[in-house]
């Protein structure tokens, strides 16, 4: 169901980080990845980011891009942005999906996975080690590859052996086999474990698939337009 308090207008800086939380709870996830704590009582975002010592262009482009879907920030507003700030922010995010969400998700699996009826058990637990073999692939080559190289840039360093556009031609969602793990346990699955495990398992998997799209429109519509902006500094 969609959320009714979520209008079509963009935050802004003036607004108070109270209104965006209200607005969106789920941006209470982004918090950490900005080493940001709760209690900021009436502080704005401007305030907010002030005393925190962020971006504040960059906090409410990633606020914005996972709030509305239809969001694109303008080329001038995306010039604005800390370069060494969004690259942290994305490898916290890699982390956080590491340590957290999948870790989470594979608790919850073996415990579905042990009641359930084979072969629907097996097949559930290999199509989550299959994804989560793809999904640390991706996330070491953005790691490895993309973000030191974005950061070479931005540090006046231009490779000669890789561009953006690489990273762009390469950049796919990886959620075909998080669609046949959700396939599975809604359509086939049957055991003995509780109907309430199962249903929760699948509202975390949702959850993340949906986090996981917003990480990569934030790449997509964000990181690559700003690379490529500094790239062509260098033509």
């Amino acid at each position: 169901m969609k959320n009714t308090k979520i209008q079509n207008t963009p935050f802004t800086q003036t607004m108070k980080m109270a209104e965006l939380i209200d607005t969106n709870y789920k941006l209470l996830l982004l918090l950490p990845r900005f080493d940001i704590d709760l209690g900021f009582g009436e502080l704005t975002v401007r305030k907010l980011c002030e005393e925190n010592n962020i971006c504040p262009e960059l906090f409410l482009v990633i606020c914005n891009v996972y709030t509305f879907d239809d969001y694109i920030p303008d080329e001038k507003y995306i010039e604005l942005l800390n370069v060494q700030q969004f690259i942290d922010y994305l490898k916290k995010s890699h982390l956080y999906y590491m340590n957290d969400r999948l870790k989470n998700i594979s608790d919850q699996l073996q415990i579905i996975v042990q009641d359930s009826e084979q072969p629907h058990g097996a097949i559930l637990s290999r199509f989550f080690e299959q994804y989560k073999v793809e999904l640390l692939n991706h996330f070491a080559y953005e790691d490895e590859v993309v973000f030191p190289y974005v950061l070479g840039i931005a540090d006046g360093k231009k490779s000669a052996d890789y561009q953006i556009r690489i990273f762009e031609e390469n950049h796919t969602n990886i959620d075909d086999k998080l669609n046949d793990l959700k396939n599975i346990l809604t359509k086939y699955l049957h055991g003995n474990s509780s109907l309430e495990k199962r249903i929760q398992l699948i509202f975390n998997l949702f959850d993340f698939e949906e986090d996981m799209r917003k990480h990569t429109l934030l790449e997509d519509r964000v990181l690559i337009s700003k690379v490529r902006k500094m790239e062509s500094h260098y033509e």
